[in-house]
């Protein structure tokens, strides 16, 4: 079999139906025969490649309405996945994502205080060691994939500033590849959510959209136009919880005062819900259950806040979705029509009457597939280059 390097289209063609299949989960030949422009025999032959690497295996159809011979599924291999990093302020959590974004294993190794980031690469190299004898067994690893909360340089995977964390200038990326021997990248987390939500949850099939996520770290943010995310100059696009939405507000850890993420805040919801900690979907049956006026009027007031952040990024980018998530997806299904309604009678006519509001689709998997796929972009440009596949034995039980 030539090799990728020698055969430019043969590797452009593998990783076009790799890609396909990973961000669609199952395809026909049929499909990819339409969705590739290629011919059935080159589909049929680039397939059969896959499968010898054991990247994809076929099974029966299942139900696909077509005259003539049914064609074949094509589906993605469990047996290669990423690895996956997302330090906080109170844990660090450290997954396994296969391809088609399922993720495999999750955990979370919650912190006493907020960890540095040498301590945050320690946690998850120890957690990442102690996996070894599977990962080896088992899989075979793209990368490493880290999203963290704060600005970081997407090409150097140099975290410069992550405010709640404390982390200035810190070069995650190097440190944890280094500790690994896995190559690492690191990005802004509610980007790689964003991409996440576009190519796997809310967003598919979606070409513009604003995700918003709202966590124990603060509110991050990501754009989706035209297919691709907005990154800016260095990759520091996105930053909405630093958008301004009061005047006597309080003054940010940025500097400035009435950002988005001082007045509408998590700690606050928990602390009336009475939680000490938790996640989103404890914290919604608790407010849920909650006949307090003060919770009431704490919720009317974040979702009034969040409605001229979203004016103000409706009117900007003109999304057809948006999507929220975390604790702000929370708020939004304690009153779905009054934040409706706020963004309807703030923002522009035309556009407003163009974005639809939604809640995350992928839950609290979206940070690990959303890391993983950071660390699946190199492979998925060159399937064939990740190496020798596994042995049958090895991989057959990620092909069932």
């Amino acid at each position: 079999m030539p090799s990728s390097e020698s055969d430019p289209s043969r590797r452009n063609n593998l990783a076009l139906i790799t890609s396909l299949v990973h961000h669609h989960g199952v395809l026909s030949r049929a499909q990819l025969t339409k969705r590739t422009g290629l011919n059935r025999s080159t589909v049929g032959t680039l397939i059969g490649q896959l499968v010898e690497l054991g990247l994809v295996y076929e099974t029966a159809p299942t139900g696909e309405a077509q005259v003539g011979r049914p064609s074949p599924e094509v589906r993605p291999s469990k047996s290669t996945a990423a690895l996956a990093v997302n330090p906080e302020i109170d844990a660090v959590t450290i997954g396994l994502v296969s391809l088609g974004g399922k993720v495999q294993k999750k955990i979370r190794f919650a912190t006493e205080r907020i960890p540095t980031a040498g301590e945050a690469v320690n946690i998850a190299a120890a957690v990442i060691e102690g996996m070894r004898t599977e990962l080896d067994a088992s899989y075979r690893i793209t990368g490493i994939g880290m999203a963290v909360p704060g600005l970081v340089n997407r090409v150097e995977g140099v975290v410069h500033h992550a405010p709640h964390l404390g982390w200035r200038n810190e070069p995650v990326a190097s440190m944890l590849s280094e500790a690994t021997g896995y190559t690492c990248e690191a990005a802004n987390d509610a980007s790689l959510a964003a991409e996440a939500e576009l190519i796997f949850g809310a967003g598919a099939g979606r070409q513009n959209l604003v995700y918003l996520n709202g966590g124990a770290s603060g509110i991050g943010g990501g754009v989706i136009s035209n297919g691709t995310l907005l990154r800016g100059a260095s990759g520091y696009a996105g930053e909405l919880g630093h958008t301004f939405v009061r005047t006597s507000g309080k003054t940010c850890h940025c500097g400035a005062k009435g950002c988005l993420e001082t007045e509408v805040s998590q700690s606050r919801l928990f602390e009336l819900a009475g939680l000490t900690g938790g996640d989103a979907s404890q914290l919604e049956r608790a407010l849920l259950s909650s006949r307090s006026t003060e919770v009431t009027e704490e919720v009317a007031r974040q979702l009034g806040y969040l409605a001229i952040a979203l004016r103000n990024a409706v009117n900007t980018f003109n999304p057809e979705a948006i999507i929220l998530d975390g604790f702000l997806g929370v708020l939004y299904a304690l009153s779905p029509g009054s934040l409706d309604q706020l963004l309807r009678s703030q923002a522009l006519d035309e556009p407003a009457s163009q974005a639809r509001i939604y809640r995350a689709a992928l839950g609290s998997d979206l940070m690990m597939i959303g890391a993983a796929e950071l660390a699946f972009t190199r492979f998925l440009a060159d399937p064939a280059g990740l190496g020798a596949p596994l042995s049958p034995s090895a991989r057959k039980d990620g092909n069932a």
